[in-house]
């Protein structure tokens, strides 16, 4: 049970995480209407595919974009083709090893976190989560 807890930590500081990244790009950025934008504008050479935005850098990839923080957290995300934000249990392992202190939990665990966080959280498609609106 601690470890499913230690897991649900980690989702909702990953959800909290990518609320800052939001509010980052949207302040350094005003033209942004949501953060899925980032795509179109790197699509379009209007700015680039790997930069510095603020206090993260970031690398737009395929259907999403990763950011990194200043003290090296990083969070991956998909964009769902409404725009909104997508990320599966890979993405939460990888937000929670980058952590200043790391945190390594199994996929079982962040599946039983991500369960338990419902309605909060809800699955768009098998294995992707998204933040309910």
């Amino acid at each position: 049970m601690e470890r499913v807890e230690t897991a649900r930590d980690l989702v909702l500081g990953y959800v909290r995480a990518l609320n800052a990244v939001d509010e980052a790009m949207r302040v350094a950025l005003p033209s942004l209407d949501r953060l899925a934008d980032l795509l179109g504008l790197a699509r379009s050479r209007r700015i680039s595919r790997s930069d510095r935005i603020g206090t993260y850098s970031y690398t737009v990839h395929g259907a999403g974009c990763r950011f990194v923080s200043d003290n090296g957290t990083e969070v991956d995300v998909d964009f769902a083709a409404d725009g909104s934000n997508v990320f599966d249990l890979w993405r939460l392992r990888q937000y929670g090893l980058s952590l200043p202190e790391p945190l390594d939990v199994t996929d079982d665990d962040l599946r039983a976190a991500v369960r338990s966080l419902q309605p909060l959280l809800n699955e768009v498609r098998p294995g992707w989560f998204g933040v309910a609106r």
